[in-house]
C-alpha cells in the first residue's frame, strides 16, 4: 500500500470512528459540512443532496459522500435508515451540489443484486485496508465514494458487496438533461437564499412536469 493510501486509511479510519461511536459529532458537524459545500474549498468526495421530502414535499438538504462518474453517478448510505434513503425512494429525483455547480439527476434505487458487482468491480483495484476493516467492524462500511476516493476497498468477494448492498443501499444517479439542464451558479455573485431557492425551482420543475 502506498504512503498516500496509509494516510487516507487513517483518514477514513478516524471519520468511521466519528460515525459508529460518536454519531452526536457528525450530527454537530453536519452544519459546518454544509456550509463548506456551498464554497469553492475542497471537500472530498462530499456534495450537499437536496431532495423533496416524502409527507412534506419540501426540499431536503443533507450531506453525503457522492462518486461522480460523469452523467452518472452513486450514492450509497451509511446506514438503511437514514432520512436522505427514504425520501430518494419516493420522489426519483436528486439534486446534488458542489461549491457554484448544481446538477439535477434522475436516481433508481439498484438492487443488491445488481448494486454489488459495480461496487466490486470500482474497488478492486485498491490494496484492502485491514484497519478500516477493524474500525468499522463486519457489517458497516464507508460509503463507496469514500473508498474510492482514497483508493481503498474493505471487501473482497461479490458475495460480501451484495450483502453490503442490502445493508447500506445504493442509488444510481443519471443525468436529467431531458428536462432540466445543468445548471452553474456563480457563488460569488449569488447569495445562498437565491442558491437555495434554484434549486427550490428545479425540484418543483420536476414537480410539475411529471404531474
Amino acid at each position: 500500500m502506498a504512503i498516500n493510501q496509509r494516510l487516507g486509511a487513517l483518514v477514513v479510519a478516524a471519520f468511521a470512528i466519528g460515525f459508529t461511536r460518536m454519531p452526536w459529532l457528525i450530527r454537530l458537524l453536519n452544519p459546518v459540512l454544509g456550509w463548506l459545500l456551498t464554497t469553492p474549498l475542497p471537500a472530498g468526495p462530499n456534495a450537499l443532496l437536496t431532495v423533496r421530502g416524502r409527507r412534506t414535499g419540501r426540499p431536503r438538504t443533507a450531506p453525503v459522500a457522492f462518486l461522480d462518474l460523469g452523467e452518472r453517478g452513486l450514492l450509497q448510505a451509511a446506514a438503511p435508515d437514514v432520512s436522505w434513503v427514504r425520501n430518494l425512494r419516493e420522489s426519483s429525483e436528486a439534486v446534488i451540489r458542489r461549491g457554484a455547480v448544481t446538477r439535477k439527476f434522475d436516481a433508481t434505487e439498484l438492487a443488491p443484486e445488481t448494486a454489488g458487482p459495480i461496487l466490486r468491480e470500482l474497488l478492486a483495484a485498491f490494496p484492502r485496508s485491514r484497519l478500516v476493516r477493524a474500525v468499522v467492524g463486519p457489517n458497516a462500511r464507508p460509503p463507496v465514494a469514500v473508498l474510492y476516493s482514497f483508493r481503498l476497498r474493505v471487501d473482497d468477494a461479490v458475495a460480501d458487496y451484495i450483502a453490503l448492498a442490502r445493508r447500506q443501499p445504493v442509488f444510481e444517479l443519471r443525468a436529467d438533461r431531458g428536462r432540466q439542464p445543468c445548471l452553474t451558479i456563480r457563488a460569488q455573485s449569488v447569495s445562498p437564499r437565491a442558491q437555495d431557492c434554484l434549486i427550490r425551482a428545479i425540484l418543483a420543475k420536476g414537480v410539475s412536469r411529471g404531474s
